[in-house]
């Protein structure tokens, strides 16, 4: 009677061979986690560095200068051309792309950026005033004057810079086809932008005067003449969520004004907190407001069944 040599235990087939590889898996996973290679640590090792708290410059005189730490906010304004937009205020923010981001611990560029529903001061959305033509640091940034917008992205080694150019068949925004706005590291004309006053029938006078912290401005890209803009209907699938689109062109409104979109406000810190913004304070009551107040009052005094206080003698 023949004997089964075979048992349930035992490997058929290039068993030798499936046991080499398995181990040599196991040597390349073990070396690369050592090393930090894996995908997994490298995507955690850059969100890190994106979402690292960060310290925003304090304005004591209200202007903006040279060297400040700011965040470019778009302030929350109601959507009249689409019906599902991102509310409140969105911060500019830079947002690798998911792919290449895994390949290498280097942030590739040209690196994409979005607007997020962000208040809090971190990595991927505190950027830097940088000189363009020979400014020092500390001066006071005026109307009309070029600057560059510069963003470390939590690296301490390394110096994005925002930039855009015109557009083509090859290279414009992914869902409105406008021009483009990218971060680089590459130093050019392309990276140089000016701050102008939003009102346009004061916008000639206000040429020169110094820029003021955490108020609405326009900013224009110097080589184009395009003004940054926040597509609050255009959303962008990102590592951080659901957000908006960014581009650079103006829209104007039927009085050639620039609509909200192209709103900006160069944000600083809060002088009573360290983590908070100017954001984060409580509005003053409005001009007409306060006007309004008194005379309220004297209509309430003077209304029909108002009882008269008089003063205690």
């Amino acid at each position: 009677m023949a004997q089964n040599l075979y048992g349930p235990g035992v490997r058929m087939g290039n068993w030798n061979e499936d046991v080499y590889l398995e181990e040599e898996l196991m040597k390349d996973f073990l070396a690369k986690r050592d090393k930090g290679q894996l995908l997994i640590q490298r995507n955690r090792r850059l969100k890190e560095n994106l979402l690292r708290p960060m310290q925003l410059s304090i304005s004591e005189d209200g202007y903006i200068r040279y060297g400040d730490k700011v965040m470019l906010v778009n302030p929350d304004h109601p959507e009249t051309e689409a019906d599902l937009f991102l509310g409140g205020d969105l911060s500019l923010c830079m947002t690798p792309d998911e792919i290449k981001a895994h390949l290498s611990d280097e942030i590739e560029v040209p690196c994409g950026l979005s607007a997020a529903q962000t208040k809090i001061p971190v990595g991927r959305n505190t950027f830097t005033i940088l000189c363009a033509a020979g400014e020092v640091i500390g001066q006071v940034l005026r109307y009309g004057q070029n600057f560059r917008l510069g963003i470390a992205g939590g690296f301490a080694d390394r110096m994005l810079y925002l930039s855009s150019d015109h557009r083509t068949l090859m290279k414009s925004s992914k869902r409105s086809w406008l021009q483009e706005v990218y971060l680089t590291y590459e130093d050019s004309c392309l990276n140089c932008w000016q701050a102008a006053f939003p009102d346009p029938q004061l916008r000639l006078e206000y040429e020169g005067f110094p820029v003021l912290a955490n108020a609405k401005i326009l900013i224009n890209h110097c080589h184009t003449n395009r003004g940054l803009v926040a597509h609050r209907h255009l959303f962008l699938s990102t590592n951080f969520g659901k957000e908006a689109e960014v581009a650079a062109h103006t829209y104007l409104d039927s009085h050639r004004v620039e609509k909200p979109k192209n709103h900006w406000m160069l944000v600083t810190g809060n002088p009573r907190k360290d983590s908070s913004t100017m954001l984060d304070l409580p509005k003053p009551p409005a001009e007409d407001t306060r006007v309004l107040e008194p005379v309220a009052e004297a209509g309430a005094r003077n209304a029909p069944g108002a009882h008269a206080c008089t003063r205690p003698m």
